[in-house]
């Protein structure tokens, strides 16, 4: 028996698209998508009919409107449509498109063909219901700073702590730059899934990319010692909470990438981060998005 889905379109300003992100999140949505282009943010979303009213529909969009009126943004158009359940995995594939970033990588969504002779690391991707699509600034950043740390300084014996690793983007994109091991937790189930599979794309051993759900207690388990680098891109509020425990695998020499943070609120983390000895290196913008280089003080 096939079921119907709401599917939620939402065109907003790319400040807004983790803050509607988490709104989803929390509305109830299996699945979420976006693109960034020009200026503007389209993010789709799914989740059953029978989960949703009109009435429930219509109230998150003024959540919506209310949230970019709180951050001086303009107000995104949401609009929705009941689609057919063997419609709604896949009819954002159409808008996602192969994606270069930084002099490396290209991000390639896995249901698009191969790229012949084409220069450039290959990160196959799936996200499925988990975040991180590499078409986010945040995103972008990370994979930028990794770049800078592994690719212009090959390290075959690092170890890398991805905290949060949503899709697996970081910890694949780490692993093809070519050190020896990642350990890679989050709390949302699906994002452990949509890794392992991100995993087995981009043709990663289990043994090289360690994947299991958890916060960063479990990793400091995990890892069972120091890392020579950390990648975050999470929430500014969550990532003020476990600058405290890094230390529990951080070694003199160890650095970290942390995003997924507003202008905004740069100086909170860059003071906890003090407070924590660790020294910002570079602080990288883009948009109202910055992502942090740090090492340990």
């Amino acid at each position: 028996m096939a079921y119907n889905w709401w599917e939620i379109r939402v065109l907003c300003h790319p400040s807004l698209e983790e803050v509607i992100a988490w709104r989803l999140d929390t509305f109830g949505c299996r699945g979420t998508a976006s693109q960034v282009q020009e200026n503007q943010c389209l993010i789709w979303a799914y989740i059953p009919e029978e989960q949703a009213q009109m009435l429930d529909l219509s109230a998150l969009a003024v959540h919506l409107r209310q949230d970019a009126l709180c951050m001086n943004l303009p107000t995104p158009v949401v609009n929705w449509d009941l689609i057919e359940e063997e419609d709604w995995a896949s009819s954002w594939k159409q808008y996602w498109q192969p994606q270069e970033i930084g002099d490396y990588f290209l991000i390639h969504p896995a249901w698009l063909d191969l790229p012949e002779n084409l220069d450039r690391i290959i990160l196959r991707l799936d996200p499925g219901a988990a975040f991180g699509t590499g078409t986010h600034p945040t995103t972008e950043l990370c994979l930028e700073s990794l770049e800078m740390r592994l690719g212009l300084e090959p390290n075959p014996e690092a170890i890398i702590a991805d905290i949060g690793c949503g899709s697996g983007i970081l910890s694949i994109g780490a692993a093809l730059l070519g050190v020896r091991q990642i350990y890679a937790v989050d709390i949302d189930p699906l994002a452990i899934r949509s890794t392992i599979g991100n995993r087995k794309l981009n043709d990663i051993t289990a043994e090289k990319l360690i994947v299991e759900h958890g916060d960063i207690e479990h990793l400091i388990k995990l890892a069972s010692g120091p890392v020579d680098g950390i990648v975050c891109n999470i929430l500014a509020e969550v990532i003020i909470d476990i600058i405290p425990r890094l230390e529990a695998i951080a070694k003199p020499t160890t650095w970290g990438v942390l995003s997924g943070i507003l202008l905004e609120q740069a100086k909170s983390i860059a003071d906890t981060l003090e407070e924590n000895g660790w020294v910002v290196a570079t602080l990288w913008k883009r948009g109202e998005w910055c992502c942090f280089n740090i090492r340990r003080s």
